[in-house]
């Protein structure tokens, strides 16, 4: 595929580029709790910027139901994106409307706008390819006829939307640097990666990671299951979960998994309980057969991150998809920090699958270099090692 550099040296200096970015960022009232996406799109916007061109920036915040919603406008992340650009981001009252084209109008070599949310048009999200199309070509026409368009936002390059599949089409197209890094690391993972292979799975449902787990598991060495997920694979292997969040519809589906490759799955040993849903509730540390009927798990226990870790550390190959504990509670966070410490620890090529993996590197104080490699897109991610085509990237391979 086409790359920024393609596109840099081609000359970019008084054109208009587009940009699809992903500052889908936290947030808590108008305070961004997390920028790690705003600053992981920095490159790609700095490298047009000195080059010359007019930056134009689209992205997403939140689920807005296709209509105009304050809670949800860009105005946190334009302001955060011009302190650390150290310049003014002008931000569009809208996407395709007479704020945005006031505001690419009034671009000089080297500045940057960003249009509001582009989910604030229910056309970038249609299932109607008419829909999204003509949208595309609003955009298309916004930044004008010698433009080009950049994809840097991969926490959605496998979503079929416009700002996204339907504007490549329709604009000479380019993968941002962010996007490419992302896809050869991927590659690395889902082609001959070295072994032992390990791969530590979190998160709350395993209805969420049931595709991908079958796709690694003829793969990977070890698959380590933590989160609200392993209690389902607990409930079948025959154990009381007390009010631990559960699945019961995937019951069987865990068990066949256990049946087939029980000999790389590798299940909590103990867990970290609670009496309730609480940061401040009473815990206790229990072996994972033994969750008392009316507590839940929300975490691993320390017998549990040791098992863990011993693996990871002898690992040449990590891939970590979410939190192995509810680590938003401190108390509740000691399993996340021993996992993500022991893959720091290790001399493996590790990929941190983004999302909420990606929020508690950063929650918890660890060194984000420490890792070979933080996602900025947790469901893309997942999806291209389950094999699954990715729209974003394959327009961008030339599929027309």
């Amino acid at each position: 595929m086409k790359n920024l550099d393609d596109l840099l040296s081609e000359g970019v200096r008084g054109r208009r580029v587009l940009v699809r970015a992903d500052l889908n960022v936290p947030l808590d009232g108008e305070k961004i709790t997390d920028d790690g996406r705003v600053r992981a799109s920095l490159p790609t916007i700095q490298k047009l910027t000195e080059a010359g061109a007019q930056v134009v920036l689209t992205a997403h915040l939140g689920r807005p139901k296709g209509e105009p919603d304050p809670k949800f406008s860009l105005a946190p992340v334009a302001r955060r994106l011009g302190e650390l650009l150290g310049a003014d981001v002008a931000l569009a009252a809208d996407l395709v409307g007479d704020s945005a084209k006031s505001v690419v109008a009034g671009l000089t070599d080297g500045s940057v706008a960003l249009l509001e949310n582009v989910r604030f048009e229910a056309r970038e999200t249609s299932k109607d390819d008419a829909e999204r199309g003509a949208l595309a070509d609003e955009l298309a026409a916004l930044v004008g006829p010698d433009a080009a368009f950049v994809s840097d936002g991969f926490g959605v390059v496998h979503r079929k939307q416009a700002s996204v599949y339907d504007i490549a089409k329709r604009l000479p197209a380019y993968a941002g640097g962010l996007v490419l890094a992302e896809v050869e690391v991927l590659r690395t993972l889902a082609g001959d990666p070295k072994h032992p292979y390990a791969v530590v799975l979190g998160g709350s449902k395993v209805s969420d990671k049931l595709g991908v787990i079958k796709a690694l598991l003829p793969k990977v060495d070890k698959l380590l299951i933590g989160g609200g997920m392993a209690y389902t694979f607990l409930a079948a292997q025959g154990h009381n979960v007390g009010n631990s969040l559960l699945q019961k519809d995937q019951i069987e589906s865990t068990k066949q998994l256990l049946a087939e490759h029980g000999d790389k799955l590798v299940l909590p040993v103990d867990v970290v309980a609670a009496d309730r849903f609480a940061a401040d509730a009473d815990k206790q540390v229990v072996a994972a057969d033994a969750i008392p009927a009316d507590w839940m798990g929300l975490d691993i226990g320390p017998r549990t991150v040791e098992l863990f870790a011993g693996i990871l550390r002898e690992a040449r190959t990590v891939f970590w998809n979410g939190p192995t504990g509810v680590f938003e509670f401190p108390a509740f966070a000691a399993g996340t920090r021993g996992v993500a410490q022991a893959i720091v620890d290790s001399d493996s090529f590790s990929v941190v699958g983004g999302g909420d993996s990606a929020a508690a590197v950063r929650t918890l104080g660890l060194a984000e270099d420490g890792f070979s490699h933080i996602s900025t897109g947790g469901g893309a991610s997942l999806e291209y090692l389950e094999g699954k085509d990715l729209p974003g990237v394959a327009v961008l391979e030339g599929e027309r």
